[in-house]
């Protein structure tokens, strides 16, 4: 490609971009003393971005479209302020949810619940084993009727029992800690993706993710933005660029972004 930047030539620039542990960072991840809280909890600051990352993110912010993607809740995201301005898109709820201008987007919601008919017998299986599991540890929750979550001692027992019960060919069960998810196959990163390229008729879609919810997105994208060593760990088939390891995973891929 000669002559104008790559940003000039096409006309809707998307990034997707995952949350926990992509552009925010719990307080329990080291991230260095320059950094500011984004996120509060019962009065308890629990999420920061390093000073860097805010910066940067302003930047991005006026070059294309960022749309925060996440398996988070409405409620959980509506507690994060990132400090740069209102994202006139957000997905939660693993995509299942479509906010515009902080609204949801109806129609956009109950495509998701059509979407997601077929493993709707086995999200209810799940909600009764997890029930009774004596290993479960907190509140058993079906988000928004579109996915079950909890918390569990021995989460990968949890996780293999699960997957040896359901039908893995119309849910997926993932751990994440001590997180248990059981979610449709129909209902991932990578469908939120392709639905809203349609919708907004994006023209080039960049992801950035660092987890095994993030796979499909990022393979979904015309450019994938990862960790190092994810390719290795989740045993991806496809291109990724994965960002240095010895930078905050943020700073790098909004430094990326920048320079496609």
């Amino acid at each position: 490609m000669t002559g104008q930047p790559f940003f000039e030539e096409v006309k809707m620039v998307v990034l997707h971009t995952d949350l926990d542990n992509t552009i925010i960072y719990s307080y329990k991840h080291e991230i260095g003393p320059e950094k500011r809280n984004v996120e509060l909890y019962q009065g308890r600051e629990i999420s920061f971005v390093t000073e860097k990352t805010y910066a940067l993110l302003q930047q991005v912010k006026k070059r294309m479209l960022v749309v925060p993607t996440s398996t988070r809740s409405l409620e959980q995201y509506q507690r994060i302020d990132l400090g740069v301005g209102a994202f006139p898109y957000a997905l939660v709820c693993n995509g299942g949810i479509l906010l515009a201008d902080g609204k949801r987007d109806e129609s956009w919601y109950q495509e998701s619940l059509e979407l997601i008919g077929q493993s709707e017998a086995e999200l209810q299986k799940a909600l009764c084993l997890l029930k009774k599991d004596i290993r479960r540890k907190f509140d058993l929750r079906f988000i928004e009727q579109l996915f079950v979550f909890t918390k569990c001692e021995n989460p990968q027992h949890v996780v293999e029992n699960l997957r040896e019960a359901l039908d893995i060919a119309l849910v997926d069960v993932f751990h994440n800690g001590e997180k248990v998810y059981v979610v449709p196959k129909s209902l991932n990163k990578g469908k939120a993706v392709q639905r809203f390229r349609k919708y907004i008729h994006a023209d080039f879609v960049i992801a950035a993710g660092d987890s095994e919810f993030d796979i499909s997105m990022l393979e979904e994208a015309d450019v994938g933005l990862a960790p190092y060593g994810f390719t290795k760990e989740f045993a991806v088939d496809f291109t990724v660029r994965e960002m240095d390891e010895k930078r905050v995973f943020a700073e790098s891929l909004l430094q990326e972004c920048l320079e496609i």
